[in-house]
C-alpha cells in the first residue's frame, strides 16, 4: 500500500450533482447561443429587421455586463446561490419575450433580458467553482463547461435550422425555456451548501457606482450598434459611444487592464480581445453561407459545428497538459491559431473559395479559442481570494462581453459602410483579425511581476 490518497473527480460525491446542474446550465446557454446565431438571418428577414441584425447580438452582450456587475457584487456579499437563481429567472423571461415577439424591437428587448440573465449566470457559476471545488479540480470542471458545448455543437445548429424550417424560429427560444427550468431544478437543492455562503469581512464596495458604470458601458455599446441608422450623425454617435465605453469600463476592470499591466490586468485584457475577435466574426459566418453561398439555415448552422467541437477539444487538451505547458505557451498557441484562422476566413470569402475551405478555417479558430478560454479563467482564479472571487469573475466576464459587444457593433458599422454583401462580410472578418492581433500584447504579459507573485503567495 502506497498510502496515496486520491481526490474525488467532479462527477463523484460530493461534487457530482453540483457538476451535473452547473454543466447543464452551460449546455443550455451554448445551445441557445449557437441556435440563435444560426437562425438570426432568418429572424431578421421575417421581422424586417436586417438593419438591427448586429444589435440583436451586441445588445445581449451589452446588458450582460450589467448582470455580471450586479451578480459579482451580490455573490461576494452573500454567496452565489440567490444571484444565480435571479439570473436564471431573467434568462428564462428573455427567452419567452423573444419567442413571442411580434417585431424586431420586441425581440431585441427579449434579447436584452437574456443578456442580463446570461451574464449573471456566468459569474455566479465561476464563483460556485471557486468555492465548491478544490484548485486541483478547477481545470476539470472548467474543461467540462467547455465540453458542454460539444453536443450543442453537434446538434444545435442543425436542430435550430430544422426547427425553423419545419416549425418556426420562435421554438428556438420557447423550446429552451422548459429545458432551462429542468436544468436549474437539478442544481437548486445543492445551492444551500455551507461553503457557498460568504464569510464576514467581505469588502462592500459601492455597488451602485459599479452598476451605473455598467449601465454606461451598455449604453455606449448600444449607441455604436444603432449609429449606422443615423447617416448624418453616425460619426458623432460612434465617437460618443467609444468614449463612453472607454471611460465607463475602467472602474469595472482591474487597474492597468487597458494598458496591459502584467498579471491579472493582462489576463482580463486578453479575454476581452479574444472574445472580440472570435464572436464578431462568428455572427457573420452563417450569414455568409446563407447570403453568399445560398445555404439553407440547416446547412449554414452546420458551419458552426466544427468550431464548437474543436473548441471543446482544445479545452480538453489544455486541461490534460496541465502545468507541463506554461501559460504563455498555451495562450500563444491558442491566440496564434485564432489569428491565422480568422484571416483565412476573410481571404476565403474575398476570393469566393469553396465553402469547405471557409468551414475548415473557422473550425481551427474554435480550436484556438478552446486553448485560450479555460486557461485564462484558471489564471484569473489563481489571482483571486475568497473576498474578490466574485469581483474578479465579473471583471473577466465584463471584459469578455464588452469586448465582443463592441467588436460586433464595430463590425456592423463596417458592413453597413461597405454596403453589405461580400465586401461588407470581408470587412467584418478583417476587423476581427486586427482585434485578435491586438491580443498579442496582453498575451505576452499574463505572468505577474515579481512583486505581484509575492503578493499572490502572501494571500
Amino acid at each position: 500500500m502506497s498510502g496515496r490518497t486520491f481526490a474525488p473527480g467532479i462527477w463523484r460525491a460530493p461534487y457530482g450533482w453540483m457538476s451535473l446542474g452547473s454543466v447543464a446550465l452551460v449546455f443550455l446557454a451554448a445551445l441557445e447561443s449557437l441556435a440563435v446565431t444560426t437562425v438570426m438571418p432568418v429572424i431578421a428577414a421575417d421581422l424586417d429587421g436586417q438593419a438591427l441584425y448586429a444589435l440583436a447580438f451586441a445588445g445581449t452582450l451589452a446588458t450582460s455586463v450589467i448582470g455580471m456587475v450586479c451578480v459579482g457584487s451580490w455573490a461576494d456579499r452573500s454567496g452565489p446561490s440567490a444571484p444565480l437563481t435571479a439570473a436564471v429567472v431573467l434568462f428564462v423571461a428573455g427567452l419567452l419575450v423573444a419567442g413571442l415577439a411580434p417585431d424586431m424591437v420586441t425581440l431585441i428587448a427579449g434579447r436584452l433580458l437574456q443578456g442580463l440573465g446570461a451574464g449573471g449566470m456566468t459569474v455566479a457559476l465561476y464563483v460556485v467553482v471557486a468555492r465548491v471545488y478544490p484548485p486541483a479540480l478547477h481545470g476539470r470542471i472548467l474543461g467540462a463547461f467547455a465540453a458542454a458545448w460539444v453536443l450543442p455543437a453537434l446538434v444545435g445548429p442543425f436542430l435550430a435550422g430544422a426547427v425553423t424550417e419545419l416549425l418556426h424560429w420562435r421554438w428556438v427560444f420557447l423550446g429552451v425555456v422548459v429545458l432551462a427550468v429542468g436544468a436549474f431544478a437539478l442544481l437548486l437543492p445543492r445551492l444551500s451548501r455551507p461553503e457557498l455562503r460568504s464569510p464576514g469581512g467581505v469588502d462592500r464596495a459601492p455597488v451602485v457606482a459599479r452598476l451605473l458604470w455598467a449601465v454606461a458601458v451598455a449604453a455606449g455599446v448600444l449607441t455604436l450598434s444603432v449609429a449606422s441608422e443615423f447617416a448624418a450623425g453616425a460619426p458623432v454617435l460612434v465617437a460618443v459611444g467609444v468614449v463612453v465605453i472607454v471611460v465607463a469600463i475602467r472602474p469595472l476592470l482591474p487597474p492597468g487592464t487597458l494598458r496591459s499591466a502584467p498579471g491579472l490586468p493582462s489576463v482580463i485584457g486578453l479575454r476581452g480581445a479574444a472574445a472580440a475577435a472570435f464572436f464578431s466574426a462568428e455572427i457573420y459566418v452563417p450569414y455568409v453561407f446563407i447570403d453568399v453561398y445560398g445555404f439553407s439555415p440547416v446547412w449554414a448552422g452546420l458551419a458552426l459545428t466544427g468550431a464548437a467541437v474543436l473548441w471543446a477539444t482544445g479545452s480538453n487538451v489544455q486541461g490534460r497538459v496541465g502545468d507541463r505547458w506554461s501559460p504563455r505557451k498555451i495562450l500563444g498557441w491558442g491566440l496564434g491559431l485564432t489569428i491565422v484562422s480568422v484571416a483565412l476566413v476573410a481571404a476565403g470569402v474575398a476570393a469566393h473559395l469553396h465553402p469547405a475551405v471557409i468551414i475548415g478555417a473557422w473550425t481551427l479558430a474554435g480550436g484556438g479559442m478552446g486553448l485560450l478560454y479555460p486557461r485564462i479563467t484558471m489564471l484569473m482564479l489563481a489571482h483571486s481570494t475568497t473576498a474578490d472571487q466574485g469581483k474578479n469573475s465579473a471583471a473577466l466576464s465584463i471584459a469578455d462581453a464588452t469586448g465582443a459587444a463592441t467588436a460586433i457593433a464595430g463590425a456592423g458599422l463596417v458592413v453597413a459602410a461597405l454596403g453589405g454583401g461580400v465586401t461588407g462580410f470581408v470587412g467584418a472578418f478583417v476587423l476581427a483579425t486586427a482585434v485578435a492581433l491586438v491580443g498579442v500584447i496582453p498575451a505576452s504579459r499574463v505572468e505577474p511581476s515579481h512583486a505581484d507573485r509575492l503578493d499572490v503567495r502572501a494571500r
